[in-house]
C-alpha cells in the first residue's frame, strides 16, 4: 500500500477490504443516536458463571452450518473489471469469501448448462433446493431466464445484477423491485414489505452502490451485507451498528472541547457535514472530504473521539488471510533483514524517491494519482522509516499534495515488516510483505494487511511499483502474473494510478538519514529496455 490515508473512520465506512459499514454513524441527524437492535444471548455471561456452566454451555454449541450460496451468471459474459469474464470474477470472489470465513460457501454455475448440460442442469437443480442467496449475474437468454423462475422460488434471498429485469428480487422473502438498467435494486425499496423497515433500505442501497463501483472488494462485500442482513451475522462488519447515547455521551464528557472546537472552525464543520453526505460505500469520497477541509481541530477531534476513548466502541485486527510468502532469494542471496530493507530503499539515492507506484488492488487507498514512495534509515540506530507522497482531488476540482510517516518494524520473517501511522488522528498498524522484486529493481510487488482498531477497520492491498511508475515490459509479465498469485490477486483487479502531471512533489527525507546497506543499485538510465 503506497498511501494509507485515513478519513476520521468514526464517520466512513469500514471497507475491510474487508467491506464498507452499511450505516454509518450520523453525527447530526438523528441516525447517529438510533441503536440498532441486537441479538443478544439469555445465556448468563461466562464472567458471572461457573465454570461447570460455561463448560456445559460451550459443549452444547454445535458449529454454525455454512452459509450455502450460489451464482449462475451468463455464460461468456463479460465484467467492467478489465473485461474478464463473470464467471472468473465470481469464481475468485468464492475464494476471496473463504479469507472471511471458511463457513462461507460460494458456487458458481454458467448458464449453458441450463440449456446444453442436463447433468450440470441437475445438480444446478440440487443446490438450489439448499441455497441461502442465489446470485444472478449478466443472465439474459430467454430458456434460462423461465428456468430459473420455476426453480428458485423457493429461495429466500434472490439478487439479480445486470440481468433482465423479468427476473425478480427477493430479500427475506419479500419482492424488491429492481430497475430497467443500472444495478440490482435502484436507490429506493419498491411497494413490498420489505420497504416498511429503514434498515432493509439501507442494505439495498449499500448494495446497489457497492456493486457499481465494480471492484472485487465490493462484489466481495456485497455478499457479505446480505449474509449479515438476511443470514446471520458477519464478524468483520460487526462495527456497523451505531452505539446511540452511550457515544454521544462518550463524547461529551471526555471530548467536549475537540467537540466545540471542531463545531467552532469551519473547516471542521464542513468537514463533517461532507462526511456525513458521503454514500457509505465510498471512502474515496470521505477522504476527499478530509483532504479538503483537513485541519487541526478535525485531527483533534478523532484523535480524542476514536483513538484515546474509543466512543464508538470499535474493535479491528490485522487480518490474517490471505497468506502472503516474502521473496526468499534477491540475485541469487538468501534475503536477510537488511538486504530487504534495502529492497524498501530502492532507487532512493539514484533518484529522489525510493519507488513510484503503477497500480494497486485496493479501490480505497491505491488508486491516488501521483504516488510515490520514501524509504530511509533513520539517524536512530535501527530505525527505518516509509513515507507516502501523493497526489489528491479535492472537491473544489484543485490537486494537492499530501504526505504520512510510518514508523517500520522488522517483522519475524525476512523481507516482512509492522507498519505504524498516526493518521488524522488515528493509528493504523499494518503487516508487509515483499512478495518480489526483480533483481534489476525494475519492478516490485508489496503486499500489505491492515487495521485502524479505534476506527473498527481492517484491510488488505498490494502495490505494483517500479522506478518511474510504468508497467514492466512484456518479458516480466509472467513474473508479475506469478507474483500477484502468491498474493491471491487477479491482474484485472488491479487499479492503474494515473501518473501523468505529477508536477513538484514534496520529496526529500531528513537530514542525517542513511538508505543502503548492501544491495548495489545501478544507474536508472543504464536499465535494459
Amino acid at each position: 500500500m503506497s498511501v494509507k490515508v485515513h478519513a476520521p473512520r468514526f464517520l466512513t465506512p469500514v471497507h475491510t477490504r474487508i467491506g464498507f459499514l452499511p450505516n454509518k454513524p450520523k453525527f447530526f441527524g438523528t441516525s447517529f443516536l438510533r441503536r440498532h437492535a441486537t441479538s443478544r444471548s439469555l445465556l448468563p455471561h461466562p464472567l458471572h458463571a461457573s465454570p461447570a456452566v460455561v463448560s456445559a454451555v460451550t459443549a452444547e454449541q454445535p458449529p454454525e452450518p455454512p452459509v450455502r450460496m450460489l451464482a449462475v451468471v451468463g455464460h461468456g459474459a463479460v465484467s467492467p473489471l478489465k473485461s474478464a469474464l463473470w464467471q472468473e470474477v465470481m469464481l475468485h470472489t468464492a475464494e476471496r469469501l473463504k479469507w472471511v470465513d471458511e463457513g462461507y460457501e460460494l458456487l458458481v454455475f454458467s448458464d449453458e448448462c441450463i440449456q446444453s448440460d442436463q447433468q450440470k442442469a441437475l445438480r444446478l437443480q440440487s443446490e438450489l433446493l439448499k441455497a441461502d442467496i442465489l446470485v444472478i449475474v449478466a443472465v439474459t437468454g430467454k430458456e434460462s431466464i423461465e428456468w430459473i423462475k420455476i426453480h428458485s422460488r423457493t429461495i429466500q434471498n434472490v439478487i439479480c445484477f445486470d440481468s433482465t429485469t423479468d427476473l425478480k428480487n427477493k430479500l427475506g422473502g419479500y419482492e424488491v423491485h429492481n430497475q430497467v438498467k443500472g444495478s440490482i435494486f435502484g436507490k429506493v425499496l419498491g411497494n413490498s414489505q420489505s420497504d416498511k423497515t429503514g434498515e432493509s433500505s439501507k442494505v439495498v442501497q449499500t448494495v446497489s452502490e457497492a456493486w457499481d463501483r465494480h471492484s472485487s472488494d465490493d462484489i466481495r462485500f456485497c455478499l457479505l451485507v446480505l449474509i449479515n442482513a438476511y443470514i446471520r451475522p458477519v464478524p468483520v462488519l460487526k462495527n456497523l451498528r451505531a452505539k446511540g447515547f452511550s457515544t454521544l455521551k462518550c463524547m461529551l464528557r471526555n471530548c467536549g472541547r475537540q467537540v466545540l472546537n471542531c463545531l467552532l472552525d469551519p473547516n471542521c464543520r464542513k468537514a463533517l457535514q461532507c462526511l456525513n453526505r458521503c454514500s457509505p460505500v465510498d471512502q474515496v469520497c470521505n477522504y476527499r472530504c478530509i483532504a479538503s477541509y483537513e485541519s487541526a481541530n478535525l485531527e483533534a477531534f478523532s484523535l480524542c473521539v476514536l483513538q484515546k476513548n474509543n466512543c464508538l466502541e470499535l474493535e479491528a485486527e490485522v487480518p490474517n488471510k490471505p497468506y502472503v510468502p516474502p521473496m526468499v532469494k534477491f540475485r541469487g542471496q538468501d534475503i536477510n533483514y537488511e538486504m530487504a530493507e534495502d529492497l524498501f530503499v530502492g532507487w532512493l539515492g539514484n533518484l529522489q524517491w525510493s519507488w513510484r507506484v503503477v497500480a494497486g488492488q485496493n479501490p480505497a487507498y491505491d488508486q491516488f494519482p501521483c504516488q510515490y514512495q520514501l524509504f530511509y534509515r533513520g539517524k536512530a540506530k535501527g530505525s527505518f522509516w516509509y513515507e507516502p507522497v501523493f497526489q489528491v482531488k479535492t472537491l473544489e476540482g484543485q490537486m494537492v499534495w499530501r504526505r504520512r510517516r510510518y514508523r517500520v518494524k522488522r517483522g519475524k520473517i525476512p523481507g516482512t515488516f509492522h507498519f505504524s501511522v498516526l493518521d488524522n488522528g488515528v493509528v493504523s498498524n499494518e503487516y508487509w510483505t515483499i512478495v518480489e522484486v526483480a533483481d534489476d529493481l525494475s519492478w516490485g510487488l508489496f503486499h500489505y494487511h491492515g487495521a485502524a482498531r479505534a476506527a473498527g477497520q481492517s484491510y488488505t492491498g498490494a502495490v505494483l511499483v517500479s522506478p518511474d511508475g510504468a508497467f514492466p515490459n512484456e518479458r516480466e509479465r509472467t513474473k508479475v502474473v506469478a507474483a500477484l498469485q502468491k498474493c491471491g490477486i487477479k491482474e484485472w483487479e488491479l487499479y492503474n494510478v494515473d501518473n501523468c502531471s505529477c508536477i513538484d512533489p514534496p520529496l526529500g527525507i531528513p537530514d542525517g538519514s542513511n538508505l543502503h546497506s548492501t544491495v548495489q543499485i545501478e544507474d536508472p538510465n543504464r536499465m535494459p529496455v
